[in-house]
Formats: structure tokens, C-alpha cells, sequence
């Protein structure tokens, strides 16, 4: 899968394509998770983006719980070293950056990764939020309030999470 963006798709053209295009043209939406695509691409054809984007959350949604943690494994942690690092997708690099995570003092890199730790210790998967609608600030305090909360709760909140990163990447990819 590309890192780079790709122009945007009309869904006509979408809904038109093979399996292994419509993959390739949309694969990376969903965090190294090409099967999202994958499995989206039976339902078409799609009269809307939201149908669209509906039917790629579908495919996670009917994953059991196991499943779901394997897929959220596959999202970063948050981090100024890995923006900087390399390794993350060209839409995290952005996401990250916009939220200023690449210009972290080493005070807030060190309780950053303490409480990314803390998280998956006590949920067992990555914390995910969408980071474009928060501050730096109130990705702190989220992640410090949602350490605590319930991990069956968390599955479903990241899911949403999810859901609101993926539609702004799908939204910039289809016309």
C-alpha cells in the first residue's frame, strides 16, 4: 500500500473498479488494514460516501473482540519519536503533526509514553483517538481519563475514534 496520498477518487469510478484497484485505491484508510477495503468492495455498488464508509466500518464492526484488538494493534501509539521516526503512514504523519505530537518536550514525550503503557496495559491495545479534533492538551487528558474506564467501553470508543479518522481520510480520497 501506497504511504503517499492518492488523488481523489469520483465513487463512480469506485464502484466501477476490480477488487485489487478499489484495494489499492483505498486500502490505506484504515490503518495498515487493506482487508478493510478488501472487504467493503462486495458491497458496492455505493450510492454515497457514507454508504461507503458505512460498509467499511461494518467489516470491523462484525470482527469478535480478538479481532478487533489485532486491529487496533495495527494503529500507532501516539508519539513525537515515531512522527519524526518514520514507520507511520503518510495520513498519521499529518493527523499527529496537526495536533503538534511532532514538537513534544522530552518531558511530555516521557508521560506521553508512560501513559501510552499505562493504556495498553490496562485495555490491551493501543490508545486511538482522532487526533485532529483535539489540542495537545486534550489528548493528554483524554488519554489520562480513559486509562481508567471500562475496556469493553474503550473497544467501542476507539471503534468511534476510528470511524471519525476514517472519514476525514475517505472524505479527502472521494469526490
Amino acid at each position: 500500500m501506497s504511504s503517499t496520498p492518492l488523488d481523489t477518487t469520483h465513487l463512480a469510478a469506485l464502484n466501477a473498479m476490480t477488487k485489487d484497484q478499489f484495494v489499492q485505491a483505498l486500502g490505506d484508510i484504515f490503518e495498515h488494514s487493506p482487508d478493510v477495503a478488501e472487504a467493503a468492495w462486495a458491497a458496492r455498488p455505493f450510492a454515497s460516501v457514507d454508504a461507503l464508509h458505512d460498509a467499511m466500518m461494518a467489516s470491523i464492526r462484525a470482527r469478535s473482540i480478538d479481532a478487533r484488538k489485532a486491529f487496533f494493534d495495527r494503529h500507532p501509539e501516539l508519539s513525537a519519536q515515531a512522527v519524526r521516526g518514520g514507520g507511520l503512514t503518510h495520513a498519521s504523519v499529518s493527523e499527529q503533526t496537526s495536533a503538534g505530537l511532532d514538537a513534544l518536550t522530552d518531558d511530555e514525550e516521557i508521560r506521553l509514553q508512560r501513559m501510552n503503557r499505562a493504556y495498553r496495559e490496562q485495555h490491551g491495545f493501543p490508545f486511538i483517538i482522532c487526533v485532529r479534533h483535539y489540542t495537545k492538551a486534550g489528548i493528554f487528558f483524554e488519554l489520562e481519563s480513559r486509562v481508567a474506564r471500562d475496556t469493553a467501553f474503550e473497544l467501542d470508543y476507539a471503534l468511534n475514534q476510528i470511524k471519525a479518522i476514517t472519514r476525514r481520510r475517505l472524505d479527502q480520497r472521494v469526490a
